[in-house]
């Protein structure tokens, strides 16, 4: 019997990563900075699908036009599809340039998916889902981003502790999601807008130019700082 309960505890122990966090939201995980105060941080995702060629140049115009700042979060497919803009943006002091992963995968440490993509397997392809990006970025800029954002924005616990201690980068989830990856109407992009709150993170993406998100940012992002927010990049 003792030979039983001993096992028992052994699978439940080797069996708890498994259980572990699984999620957009998790501790660990920025959504909100609450300092200065009415501040809001506009986050841009390219993903970088296989051959994902282009970006919403006309968002980005409108954003520089309006001197609206926003943090890119840029995934190396996207950069070696696009290294002419690549090299313009990241030029651009309105802008900054964070990490987004080689391969847009979740951020897992047991192959969980998210959105029907597999994340990375274990810690060792986690790592190799981050580092290499951060290299990438590190030498085509000069500066090496401090945070990170996973392919789909999932994380497990685990990764979550190996991003923040061992890789030493914070980690940018989001307080509201604007487009649901490039996919919703110009209207519910505004509506969502319109909900932001002090310190909220926003994200949204600017590599799907056919997309509503442009003329819904258009629409809200005007309006947000007449009611008195002011847009900011993420701190270092």
């Amino acid at each position: 019997m003792k030979k039983v309960i001993t096992y028992f505890f052994i699978l439940l122990f080797n069996l708890i990563p498994a259980f572990a966090g699984w999620g957009e939201h998790l501790p660990g995980v920025t959504r909100n900075i609450p300092e200065p105060e009415n501040a809001l941080y506009l986050t841009l995702d390219a993903c970088g699908n296989i051959g994902g060629k282009g970006y919403d140049k006309k968002l980005i115009q409108f954003l520089r036009d309006n001197e609206i700042p926003a943090t890119l979060f840029v995934n190396s497919r996207w950069i070696d599809a696009n290294p002419d803009a690549f090299a313009e943006l990241a030029a651009d002091t309105l802008f900054k340039i964070e990490n987004h992963g080689v391969n847009h995968k979740p951020a897992s440490t047991r192959g969980r998916s998210a959105y029907e993509i597999k994340g990375t397997e274990s810690v060792e392809r986690l790592i190799d889902e981050i580092v290499p990006n951060t290299e990438k970025i590190t030498k085509l800029t000069g500066r090496a981003p401090t945070w990170y954002r996973s392919g789909t924005a999932y994380y497990d616990s685990e990764a979550v502790e190996v991003i923040l201690t061992r890789l030493n980068m914070k980690i940018a989830g989001f307080a509201i999601t604007l487009d649901a990856g490039a996919s919703l109407p110009a209207a519910q992009v505004y509506e969502y807008a319109m909900m932001a709150r002090s310190g909220d993170i926003l994200l949204a993406h600017f590599n799907q130019p056919r997309s509503d998100t442009r003329e819904g940012l258009k629409k809200a992002l005007p309006e947000l700082k007449k009611r008195g927010y002011v847009f900011m990049l993420l701190p270092d």
